[in-house]
């Protein structure tokens, strides 16, 4: 009863800036950073895990690292639609814990995972036996398309246990235990660096297998995350029905009207930074290493945003599970509020010192040049980007994927991508011009999440 009144007392907290706080809004801010720490920390690993792997994947020479590179893109495509499992799941968690139904908690997780076997198992079957058909058409070089493809193989093997994991993640996050997400996500990379410098170089008695070791290892890092998920729900979720009984029909309507909307989203995201990186190509061979330098810098940037967005998926849900929707969208603006003065932080160095961030990277003047004032533009906007990826991740969390995913991919698709081929590569504008043309489009995409998150309409979705 008294963690009720206080709930109560917090979401009737007055908005007030972060300086000055009242009590109340301290412990809200209190609440977010708890449960989004993990988060950040569990996809700061993933990007340190990056490096590690590009760092053994380029001692085989660039040929190797070109190949693992792209089949490493397609398979990041191929496996979006499974990954917005996650969303469906943290969506129907989250509402069951606000509703406090305890024991049936983990039913949504349950149909997470019987949807990852449906739909993840013949479709890594499938796309392992036409890789080799598939995969030329993005890859010209022969010898990328050899090494290529017995890497994508290798990571479509673990396709089922991605798409389980993912699962888990929505299920942690959704019910306020997102540490034990960064827990699995740190022995997975460890096993991963393990088995790639066992399979890649050939330690321990195993054969060299280069570029290919590095998708086994990977894969065989993935399955035991998912093993080692599988212990943790056995002890955290045994009481919530995990495994306790099939889902019902309707648990998999919901998850598939959740799910689907943000596994389309992921894929045309996916295809849609493909698309940009073919536009870039156009203007330049300086201009693709630039741009991916910008893009990689901007991902580490944005990091916090995307914890924190995934955090306000998770009050939201819980508050309208609580039959309180003035309390959920006050979560959405509590959360915008952090995300922007720590993103808005981060951009600072991008805008006062880009040569400083450019310079451990770019080495060439030329690349330099044209990275330099892109960057200042990333890191002016960067605060703004807060707003449309904690909002719209707040309206996924309150299970409104579909509108969400509508506005999302007609802005990238049918505003953004042909605008930056006019003024990039076509008007002769180029790297700038590309650059310009994404932060308009990243503001245009927080204005229109702004406004939707305003008429409250996903306060009304029943999940």
């Amino acid at each position: 009863m008294a963690s009720d009144q206080r709930e109560q007392s917090e979401s009737t907290a007055p908005d007030t800036p972060l300086a000055g706080e009242t009590v109340a809004s301290q412990s809200r801010y209190r609440k977010i950073l708890i449960l989004a720490l993990p988060i950040v920390g569990g996809m700061i690993s993933q990007n340190v895990l990056n490096v590690v792997d590009t760092a053994m994947v380029g001692t085989l020479g660039a040929t190797a690292l070109g190949a693992v590179g792209l089949a490493s893109m397609v398979n990041f495509m191929s496996q979006a639609f499974i990954t917005g499992l996650g969303s469906g799941v943290q969506a129907m968690a989250a509402r069951r814990k606000g509703e406090g139904d305890e024991q049936n908690l983990a039913r949504p997780l349950n149909g997470g995972l019987l949807l990852a076997c449906a739909i993840g198992l013949p479709l890594a079957i499938t796309l392992f036996f036409v890789a080799p058909y598939v995969f030329p058409i993005v890859a010209h070089d022969p010898e990328v398309v050899a090494l290529g493809v017995p890497y994508w193989q290798a990571r479509l093997v673990g396709m089922l246990a991605v798409g389980m994991n993912f699962a888990f993640r929505g299920y942690w996050n959704g019910v306020n235990l997102s540490g034990l997400y960064l827990r699995t996500l740190l022995v997975m990379h460890a096993c991963n660096i393990f088995f790639n410098w066992v399979l890649i170089f050939g330690h321990l008695g195993f054969p060299a297998l280069g570029s290919t070791g590095a998708g086994i290892g990977t894969t065989v890092a993935t399955w035991i995350g998912t093993v080692y998920y599988f212990v943790l729900a056995r002890k955290h979720a045994g009481h919530a029905g995990f495994l306790r009984e099939l889902p019902r029909p309707t648990t998999i309507r919901t998850m598939l009207r959740l799910s689907v909307p943000s596994g389309i989203q992921s894929l045309f995201f996916a295809a849609g930074y493909t698309t940009l990186f073919a536009i870039v190509g156009l203007v330049g061979t300086a201009a693709l290493g630039a741009a991916n330098v910008l893009i990689n810098i901007t991902m580490v940037a944005i990091l916090p945003g995307i914890g924190l967005g995934i955090t306000a998926a998770s009050l939201v849900g819980q508050a309208l599970g609580r039959k309180n929707p003035d309390d959920a969208h006050q979560w959405g603006w509590d959360v915008v509020k952090l995300a922007v003065v720590v993103m808005g932080g981060l951009g600072l160095p991008m805008l006062l010192t880009p040569d400083l961030l450019l310079g451990l990277f770019l080495h060439e003047p030329e690349a330099l040049e044209l990275a330099r004032l892109p960057l200042r533009i990333v890191g002016a906007g960067i605060a703004l980007d807060a707003v449309g990826m904690v909002l719209l991740n707040g309206m996924i969390g309150a299970g409104y994927t579909r509108t969400v995913m509508v506005v999302s991919v007609a802005l990238q698709w049918l505003v953004f991508l042909p605008i930056a081929y006019l003024v990039g590569p076509y008007l002769g504008f180029g790297l700038t011009g590309i650059w310009v043309s994404q932060v308009g489009y990243r503001a245009l995409l927080a204005l229109f999440m702004a406004m939707l998150w305003q008429k409250r309409t996903w306060s009304t979705v029943k999940v």
